[in-house]
């Protein structure tokens, strides 16, 4: 199993993938609100969304899991 990974603290504007979904490398899959900006996060590799760790209006640090694929 991989993860995708914070590599910035914010807040969790949107998530854009649910748990079933089918990534894209170059697909971004939450949206992450920090120092007023809104930073897509993308997926590096394919696979299927296992489980979504974040919801909408969560703070997460740098190196949080915010979505585990395989």
């Amino acid at each position: 199993m991989s993860s995708i990974t914070s590599y910035m603290a914010g807040n969790i504007f949107k998530v854009l993938v649910k748990e079933g979904d089918t990534i894209s490398p170059g697909e971004d899959v939450v949206i992450l609100e920090s120092m007023k900006m809104e930073i897509p996060i993308t997926a590096e590799a394919q696979g299927t969304v296992i489980e979504v760790t974040v919801n909408e209006g969560d703070f997460v640090n740098e190196g949080d899991v915010l979505i585990k694929f395989e």
